[in-house]
């Protein structure tokens, strides 16, 4: 080499030698009044960076690039952009660079951080979608037969909802037999349908929260001895963007979060879960979520009642809370004793505002229950995002006196969520929206019910 070859080499960048590309994302994940979370995925990328800016301020843009992230067992490179001290309520724009190439998007990319309206001003209407139960088919690996993935369709209307965030209630995604079956396997499904073509709009113009349920944490129904639990923890901490993951000595997926007036507490029913068949009359300790993950829940609905902002407490689960399916799928009638437990501490604390979201049941309905003589808890059920449905749902639940008339839908859909109005007179609308984007039922419940 010459010495002018050397010396253009050297000044020769070196994310210029670089051949990474972008596997998936962005995906936008929590937000707070001064910190937003970027997610994407690479594969070779010796560099990849975030430049961010006030919308309209080219002034203000700041960069971070992270270099060498590590690779999973599956050869791909999940990166997490924490963005810090960012101005409250203000639009941001952002681009995206992989070794130092610009990536372009049929999208604009762009967030707003949170308002500090507390104690200043009335809370901001929302809107947010809720869904469980997203197959998605891949023939290899796939049971024979009928393909078990039945639409992409809904992704899309989800995509163009308007709502500000999505809540994902679990069987985010299915581990198959080829898969829950090593450490490589769990890595490559997560990689595998994160990269879905028709979600990536989706991840990318609204905020992600998640929880999961037995197919994203392993095998069907599995219980707290699955063998690579820790691996499935992992994976779904590196592939979702919520703040926090359990507590430093009690490993889970579980935490909150708060958006507007409503907090929102995410429950981990399968790391510490017993399981099912476990005769409950014989043990009466018998639960889901473990002691210390059960005090951790009592715990947070009382923060949200003493803070005083937040009127509705969203409590997402895995599997049906009030409502009994006929030993069918995994309800929490196989834990009664748990329920009862947390039942009656709502009831009496007075915890007001209180609203299940779970899924699990490929079917979607929203029921009530009345504890004591004054006060309702509500459960929306919001199943299947895209799997099959549970086509004997009707004939099952035909005589359940819980479920609000006319809320039953055995067919792909999700349900976007709406809190509106002036304070003390709020109002959260549901709304469920099938696979063709037609409404298939609308229900308001006041503040004032809630209470």
């Amino acid at each position: 080499m010459t010495p002018r070859a050397l010396f253009l080499f050297l000044l020769f960048p070196i994310w210029a030698l670089g051949k990474g590309s972008l596997v998936s994302g962005p995906m936008l994940g929590y937000r707070a009044h001064r910190e937003v979370l970027v997610w994407l995925e690479t594969r070779d990328a010796r560099t990849v960076s975030i430049e961010y800016e006030i919308e309209g301020k080219p002034a203000t843009s700041k960069i971070m690039t992270l270099v060498a992230p590590p690779a999973t067992p599956a050869g791909v490179q999940p990166v997490k952009f924490v963005l810090p001290l960012l101005e409250m309520g203000t639009r941001y724009t952002y681009r995206l660079m992989v070794d130092g190439k610009r990536l372009s998007f049929p999208y604009s990319l762009s967030f707003v951080t949170t308002d500090q309206w507390e104690w200043r001003k009335p809370a901001p209407d929302f809107s947010f979608l809720f869904g469980t139960c997203a197959y998605l088919n891949e023939a290899a690996y796939d049971r024979p037969g009928t393909p078990y993935g039945k639409t992409l369709e809904t992704f899309r209307h989800m995509a163009e909802s308007g709502a500000d965030f999505m809540v994902w209630g679990g069987d985010n995604l299915y581990l198959r037999e080829a898969d829950f079956s090593s450490e490589s396997g769990i890595w490559y499904r997560y990689s595998h349908d994160r990269a879905t073509p028709e979600l990536q709009k989706l991840f990318a113009v609204m905020h992600h929260y998640a929880t999961w349920d037995d197919h994203d944490y392993g095998s069907n129904d599995a219980n707290r001895s699955f063998e690579f639990k820790e691996t499935t923890l992992s994976a779904f901490k590196a592939y979702w963007g919520n703040a926090g993951w359990g507590e430093a000595d009690n490993p889970g997926v579980y935490g909150k979060f708060f958006w507007g007036d409503a907090a929102f507490i995410l429950m981990d029913n399968r790391y510490h879960r017993d399981d099912s068949e476990l005769k409950q009359e014989g043990a009466p300790a018998k639960s889901q979520y473990g002691a210390r993950q059960l005090d951790w829940l009592k715990q947070s609905l009382l923060q949200a009642k003493v803070l005083g902002h937040y009127p509705f407490k969203f409590v997402v689960t895995g599997g049906q809370v009030i409502t009994s399916f006929g030993g069918i799928s995994e309800t929490f009638d196989y834990f009664r004793h748990e329920r009862e437990e947390i039942l009656r501490f709502i009831q009496d604390q007075k915890i007001t505002g209180v609203v299940f979201l779970s899924g699990d049941v490929h079917f979607t309905e929203l029921a009530r229950k009345k504890l004591g003589e004054t006060q309702w808890v509500y459960e929306l059920t919001s199943s299947p995002l895209s799997s099959g449905a549970l086509t004997s749902a009707k004939e099952i639940r035909a005589a359940d006196p819980q479920r609000i008339e006319g809320t039953l839908v055995v067919d792909q859909n999700f349900t976007q969520l709406s809190i509106s109005g002036p304070k003390g007179s709020r109002v959260l609308t549901l709304r469920c929206i099938d696979k063709n984007g037609t409404v298939r039922w609308q229900h308001a419940i006041p503040e004032a019910e809630l209470r």
